[in-house]
């Protein structure tokens, strides 16, 4: 029974998102890092620098409105967590500052991103709660299948968004068709009877 339950276990964290990157930061320089989450999702990070001496480096999460989630100035290694408010795109920043003259160089930064079940520390709630590891599969296997609920469920919301923005789309078109033929009606109206008129002064008609 546990084999299955854990064999069930791998089989779905494989569906569950995980960043994890490494890229060369110049001196002087700013490298961003985008991630699309939901709406009360938490957040994990997990950052490591090489060494630069003499540059300082600082960390920061933003959102699209500007809001500031994480600060750390002079980073080397460490970890921080959020949790998001509302559905967005959120920005993870690297920014290198060095003195004008001093001899610079590229760092390597190491940067892992984890969100929703895979950001929680399941070692710590078994540690409070005193589960055995059958039952902290169990709690993963929950909070997985809560997961990818919400996320069914937040398809079915776009998809039905979408759905009534393609109705209003195709009915503004059909009254902005009907609305074009009715001018082009009256254009036409008009330039037969202004022709009508014009041919009788000419007298070229009766």
């Amino acid at each position: 029974m546990m084999f299955a339950y854990h064999q069930i276990f791998i089989l779905i964290c494989c569906v569950v998102a995980v960043n994890s990157l490494m890229f060369r930061l110049p001196a002087n320089s700013r490298r961003c890092l985008k991630e699309e989450i939901h709406k009360g999702v938490l957040v994990s990070g997990e950052y490591e620098l090489s060494d630069a001496p003499g540059q300082k480096t600082d960390l920061m999460v933003t959102d699209t409105k500007g809001h500031i989630l994480v600060s750390r100035e002079n980073v080397d290694k460490g970890k921080f967590a959020f949790v998001t408010d509302d559905y967005d795109v959120f920005e993870a920043c690297f920014v290198s500052k060095a003195p004008a003259g001093q001899r610079t160089q590229e760092q390597e930064v190491t940067l892992s991103l984890k969100h929703g079940v895979e950001a929680k520390s399941y070692d710590s709630i078994a540690e409070v709660g005193r589960l055995k590891p059958l039952e902290v599969e169990l709690q993963k296997l929950e909070d997985l299948s809560e997961s990818i609920v919400k996320d069914f469920a937040y398809m079915r919301q776009r998809e039905a968004e979408m759905r009534d923005t393609n109705e209003s789309t195709n009915t503004r078109v059909l009254y902005f068709s009907i609305f074009s033929m009715c001018i082009l009606l009256a254009l036409a109206t008009w330039q037969v009877l202004y022709l009508r008129r014009f041919f009788k002064a000419k007298k070229l008609i009766e």
